[in-house]
């Protein structure tokens, strides 16, 4: 072979192998999966409700009505199709002027309807309409079912005190307790 059609079958194949580079195919894709995770603490459930409140002044056999202000159950649990009951009671109103007085006891919750509520749930008032006798055992205020997420209810129940024709003047207190399960 001379040397020209040698340098010419040098250049060819040089030009083949550049070729074949520039046009090769390109290898097939390549992939890294990343299984990441992360977590959605729940936190509790809570009630809160005034730290005091003055009911006005009645006379004997009549009766005292005002509302409590605002009570919140609050579940910040973040459940899935989680129930919760608030629920309040209250103690004798002890005359604390005539310590010697009979207590009244005959006092009456109306949770009414909400006030606000947030999250998803079923709110149901335990006295939408009407009243429930109030005493030492707790009565149901207000309850959530089927909840979603956080969720939230506020009320404001209304509060009725019977005064006894007996009843002695004096100031009266006791003690309304919300509770939350």
């Amino acid at each position: 072979m001379s040397v020209r059609n040698s340098l010419l079958a040098k250049i060819s194949i040089t030009a083949l192998a550049a070729t074949w580079m520039i046009t090769a195919p390109a290898g097939a894709a390549t992939a890294a999966d990343t299984t990441t995770t992360f977590t959605v603490s729940g936190g509790s459930i809570g009630i809160s409700a005034p730290a005091s409140k003055e009911l006005g002044t009645g006379a004997a056999a009549g009766t005292i009505q005002a509302t409590l202000g605002a009570v919140t159950a609050t579940d910040n649990r973040a459940a899935l199709g989680a129930a919760w009951t608030a629920t309040a009671a209250t103690t004798a109103f002890a005359n604390s002027t005539t310590p010697t007085a009979a207590p009244i006891t005959t006092v009456t919750y109306s949770s009414g309807t909400a006030t606000a509520t947030s999250g998803t749930a079923i709110f149901l008032a335990g006295q939408a309409t009407g009243a429930a006798a109030l005493t030492t055992t707790p009565l149901t205020a207000y309850s959530a079912s089927l909840t979603t997420g956080n969720n939230s209810a506020t009320w404001n129940p209304n509060i009725v005190v019977s005064l006894p024709a007996q009843a002695i003047a004096g100031d009266y207190t006791g003690t309304i307790t919300h509770s939350v399960l």
